[in-house]
Parts: structure tokens; C-alpha cells; sequence
């Protein structure tokens, strides 16, 4: 079986160290590559070709990949989060050449909370609320899956916006993210919870395996489940 050549951007941090652990046979890693050895990859002259990207960077690194890969198209799994709006367009413009794949939340688990959301549609009697907890590390507040959720929500409610979502940093939490539905009567709780990092790893991989197979496009974890 051939192995699929994979290129690994942020490889230094928590993240990158996950997918490192949970690569299996199928994948051959020809670049990892971080803040420390990324200005001389751009500077390499003939480089190995690679099939893939899975890149858990930071947004600014990003956004200077994203001019390399205009010129070396190749598909990209990001999990990058915390994207300006700028840094979105340019994703969505470089998906018109290849395959671009982005998630705020690799689980799988996370597609499908957001999927169930779907059963409040029509039911305007509730009050909704998003509440999140991740370690005390995580950057970006909330979360980039919070407000995916919170985007969720607002397309299925129409016009009805929902509050903020409350985050709470601390600890080691690998992730928490719980929707709320209050009337006068009863309260609903839908709540996804991770237990390590790896799921988020696993399921980039997973991405990485299935978007090598896409023709150019803009593709989100709800197209490939």
C-alpha cells in the first residue's frame, strides 16, 4: 500500500506532537515543521513533494504557508484557530486550486453535537446558552469550536442570535463544550467532552486520509462524515 507523504505544520507543539504519536504505517512524515526551522523550509530549493498538510499552527504562520501553497498547491487539513476574517478569505481562495480542509475540532464527536443542534429548528420558546472549558494554555477565548457552535446554533434558530459563549480557562482540560436550552419548564443539556488529545489528532489524520481523495474545495468536517 502506499504510504501517504505528509508534511506536519506547528509539529513542536501540543498538537503536532499528538499526530506525530498517532501516525500510523499508512503515513510517511517528510516535514515537520515549526517556528524554529520554518523560514528555512521556505528558503529549500527542491522539495520532497508532499500529498498532504496537517497543520495545527498559529494564525500568523498560516497566513505565510498559505502564500507558499499558492505556489506549491497541495491539500491542507488546519485546525488552526482563531483565524481573522482576512485569514478565512484567503483559505476559501486557496481552496479554488486544491483541497482545503478546515475544522475548529477534529473529534468527530463535536460534528456530531453540532448535527443534533439541528432539532431545535422551529422551537423558538428556549433560552440557549454555550459554555465551554479548556486548559489554562489555550490562546484563543472562547474557542474557535465554541463559536462554530454558537454559528451552528444561530442558522438553526434563523434571525434569533444566541449570547456569547462563556469560557473558562484552567487546569489541563482537553475540552468541554456544552449547548443549553432553558424554557420555563425544562432545561436541555447537550455537552461533548474530550478525554485527550489524541482524538483531535486521530480524527486530523483521518481528514488527511480522506481529503487527498477531493478535488479542489472548501471542506468541512460535516462533508466527510
Amino acid at each position: 500500500m502506499k504510504k501517504i507523504k505528509l508534511g506536519l505544520l506547528g509539529s513542536s507543539g501540543r498538537m503536532g506532537q499528538e499526530v506525530l504519536k498517532a501516525i500510523s504505517s499508512n503515513f510517511e512524515v517528510i516535514f515537520e515543521l515549526d517556528s524554529k526551522n520554518f523560514s528555512q523550509f521556505l528558503k529549500l530549493k527542491n522539495k520532497p513533494s508532499v500529498d498532504v498538510w496537517i497543520d495545527f499552527s498559529q494564525p500568523e504562520v498560516l497566513k505565510s504557508f498559505l502564500k507558499y501553497l499558492k505556489l506549491n498547491p497541495a491539500p491542507i487539513v488546519s485546525g488552526t484557530t482563531g483565524l481573522s476574517l482576512a485569514l478565512e478569505k484567503e483559505l476559501e481562495g486557496l481552496s479554488k486550486i486544491t483541497a482545503v480542509f478546515w475544522a475548529p475540532n477534529m473529534s468527530i464527536g463535536v460534528a456530531l453535537v453540532a448535527k443534533a443542534l439541528e432539532v431545535f429548528k422551529g422551537h423558538q420558546q428556549y433560552d440557549f446558552q454555550i459554555d465551554e472549558v479548556h486548559h489554562k494554555h489555550k490562546k484563543d477565548s472562547p474557542s474557535g469550536t465554541a463559536l462554530f457552535l454558537q454559528k451552528k446554533l444561530d442558522s438553526v434558530l434563523g434571525h434569533k442570535k444566541t449570547p456569547a459563549p462563556l469560557a473558562t480557562r484552567g487546569g489541563g482540560v482537553f475540552g468541554i463544550h456544552r449547548i443549553q436550552a432553558l424554557s420555563d419548564e425544562e432545561m436541555i443539556t447537550i455537552e461533548h467532552t474530550a478525554l485527550n488529545r489524541s482524538v483531535f489528532a486521530k480524527g486530523a489524520l483521518w481528514a488527511a486520509s480522506q481529503i487527498t481523495k477531493k478535488k479542489p474545495g472548501f471542506y468541512t468536517m460535516k462533508d466527510l462524515i
